[in-house]
């Protein structure tokens, strides 16, 4: 069985990470996997980029040329909007000439596929959705909109009261795209997901089913905390909460803002905060608070030993699919605190693997901040955390569910 992972990066991003973590989760149970990528950052072989002239192109014109339409709109959110419309064939005339038995789609958006070249597509089709793009008219994520069930247009990522916006016409390329694609499954990561692609219209018709990311626990472990709190500079005398997001300071979505506003009403002095993800790197005093700016990290070995210097892990996003930062957190033993939104509550146990807060209610959320730091039965909330994801995300389990899948999509072909 041949297997075809294509992703617009290998290794940079979320999306990219898990990815490369079901390839090599695949690789491991000696099924043939490859990757499809734009950017290449690893040394696997197995990954293949599109290079030369047209790669070039790819990655640095064609992305550009696709967000025109979208600064169109001037009051248009943070949020990311890919209309998708621009793109080269050689990506899918890659793809087919490889002739893989499955192809996997993951995040491919940055003008890496059009829209209208996935249904050309040869091999069965299993797309994982990272985000709501698949079956949005181009949001990534919808800030509360409910646009996708019936059909977009007044766009709020794009700030828009049009109707017939460009959010209107993404949607009705896909409308008439999709049913071309005969042999797709979607895959929710999350519960939540997966029930957002059911109930749109864009998806509804296809075969849907509901698989995790996976995550290697021999690699992502508890460790010598005492020696990590040293390396990160953090006092021993101090429990310490990170809150760890990809632009995690100017990403609306991520919650800083909800995360500042806990800060004002927590009372437990004892606590400092070390935010990663941000463009600073840097120790400052905010609202009485000792807060540890450390800037952006992609190597896994820096993120272990982070993930066991600190007390707990704090993930406020207003809304968030299957978070790699809060499996990976569990998986190295710390509790964290989220909203109880998303697919949060696949991963966290209300007061069982940490605090499942209360929707955006910021009293919650220094509540719960609280509750974990000083938690008597802390032990416990580490305990069961890994206990957790080694029973239900561990790559060989994971990789198994998806090789299932993949079986049972050829053996119906």
């Amino acid at each position: 069985m041949k297997i075809l992972i294509v992703n617009i990066s290998d290794i940079q991003g979320g999306a990219a990470r898990a990815a490369y973590r079901l390839h090599e989760a695949l690789l491991f149970q000696q099924i043939e996997s490859k990757m499809l990528v734009i950017d290449k950052e690893s040394n696997d072989p197995a990954v293949e980029k599109i290079g030369g002239f047209k790669g070039k192109i790819l990655k640095e014109i064609t992305p550009r040329l696709d967000q025109l339409k979208v600064k169109r709109y001037k009051h248009r959110t943070e949020g990311i909007f890919s209309p998708s419309s621009i793109g080269l064939s050689v990506v899918v005339d890659e793809i087919n000439k490889i002739r893989p038995d499955i192809v996997h789609l993951h995040w491919i958006c940055r003008s890496m596929i059009k829209i209208e070249d996935i249904k050309r597509i040869e091999a069965p089709v299993v797309w994982s959705l990272h985000d709501m793009w698949a079956f949005t008219g181009g949001c990534h994520y919808t800030e509360g909109c409910g646009g996708y069930i019936k059909g977009c247009g007044s766009c709020k990522v794009l700030g828009s009261n049009d109707t017939k916006d460009l959010s209107h016409s993404v949607f009705l390329r896909k409308k008439e795209s999709y049913p071309h694609i005969k042999n797709m499954t979607i895959v929710g990561l999350s519960r939540w997901m997966h029930g957002c692609a059911k109930m749109s219209t864009l998806l509804k018709e296809k075969r849907h089913v509901q698989l995790p990311n996976p995550i290697d626990t021999s690699y992502f472990k508890p460790s010598d905390i005492d020696r990590a709190k040293e390396k990160w500079g953090f006092s021993k005398e101090k429990k310490i909460v990170l809150f760890s997001a990809m632009s995690a300071t100017s990403d609306r979505r991520k919650g800083f803002y909800e995360l500042e506003e806990a800060l004002k009403k927590i009372e437990d002095r004892d606590l400092e905060f070390a935010v990663l993800g941000s463009d600073k790197i840097e120790k400052v005093q905010k609202d009485g608070v000792t807060m540890h700016y450390l800037g952006y990290i992609a190597d896994d070995n820096d993120l272990r030993s982070l993930y066991n210097a600190v007390d707990l892990l704090v993930i406020p996003s207003l809304q968030e699919n299957l978070s790699n930062a809060i499996m990976e957190s569990l998986a190295c033993a710390t509790p964290v605190v989220g909203f109880d939104i998303g697919g949060n509550a696949d991963m966290i146990e209300h007061q069982k693997s940490g605090y499942l807060v209360e929707p955006f209610d910021t009293t919650d959320l220094a509540r719960g901040i609280e509750w974990v730091a000083n938690c008597e039965s802390y032990e416990d909330l580490c305990t069961y955390a890994r206990e957790k994801v080694c029973r239900e995300f561990e790559s060989s389990i994971v990789a198994q569910k998806y090789i299932a899948l993949y079986e049972e999509i050829l053996h119906a072909d």
